[in-house]
């Protein structure tokens, strides 16, 4: 006979402490409100510190509990230092979100050695090294984990209009997430991604600036909300996942992007 529930649903994240990459806007900041609100002890972070602050406040006056630090992706002192911090804040980190990431916007013969730097760092080289070293942490806790890599639709098409190294690192991060969650699956550390289409978020409204009201191309005609994508983000991290790992999910609305 089963000892789970009929049926095995919750989102109670009592408990839990998650690091969630790029909170200053958009995906992040709504990825860390959801976390909180279903009880998990949340680290901001983010370059632009102000921000983080802010959420942090609104976080706590809401009943949750936040603590906030910078973090640049680019830089390895950086993400081992703020793990550091989070951990002596708040514990060790159980779920890590990878969301933080910046678009290239340009043709790839075209994009400077610095942009390519930025690009690869931000998006695939920064998430790998945070995540490698949380799941130090937690094999050495020996505390299960999980962890959600947000890729992008934009990582399995490419129309060659620009972005092709954005779509090269968010393909990449898919690879990563499937190798990393049969590497950890031993030590109870699962390893998910999320592939998003077009979501409102300040790259998407940068996007919209750039190349006029794309969303009248889409079937349904719109941009998705953040909150449309709570979910898939709360299934990969609640207990009723427990055995899902290495896999992603496609939240495309229909867009087209195949």
């Amino acid at each position: 006979m089963s000892d789970y529930p009929l049926p095995n649903l919750s989102t109670d994240l009592t408990g839990q402490v998650a690091l969630i990459t790029g909170t200053t806007s958009g995906l992040g900041k709504r990825f860390a409100q959801v976390l909180a609100a279903c009880g998990a002890k949340v680290v901001l972070t983010g370059r632009r510190v102000e921000r983080l602050q802010s959420l942090a406040e609104e976080i706590r006056q809401n009943g949750g509990t936040a603590e906030h630090f910078a973090l640049d992706m680019r830089d390895n002192d950086s993400i081992i230092t703020c793990v550091d911090q989070a951990e002596k804040a708040l514990g060790t980190i159980t779920i890590l979100v990878n969301n933080a990431g910046i678009p290239d916007a340009q043709r790839a013969h075209k994009m400077s050695l610095q942009l390519i730097d930025d690009v690869f760092d931000t998006n695939l080289r920064g998430p790998y090294v945070l995540s490698c070293e949380i799941a130090r942490r937690l094999i050495a806790a020996k505390l299960p984990g999980r962890m959600v890599n947000i890729s992008s639709v934009g990582g399995f098409n490419y129309s060659g209009n620009g972005a092709a190294l954005y779509s090269i690192t968010k393909s990449a991060i898919v690879r990563m997430t499937e190798v990393l969650a049969v590497e950890w699956a031993r030590y109870n550390i699962n390893v998910n991604a999320i592939a998003p289409g077009a979501f409102s978020s300040e790259m998407m409204d940068g996007m919209v600036e750039r190349m006029g009201d794309f969303a009248q191309h889409f079937p349904r005609k719109r941009i998705c909300d953040p909150a449309e994508m709570d979910s898939t983000l709360l299934y990969f991290v609640s207990p009723v996942s427990a055995a899902v790992t290495g896999t992603y999910i496609k939240i495309d609305d229909g867009q087209g992007s195949r």
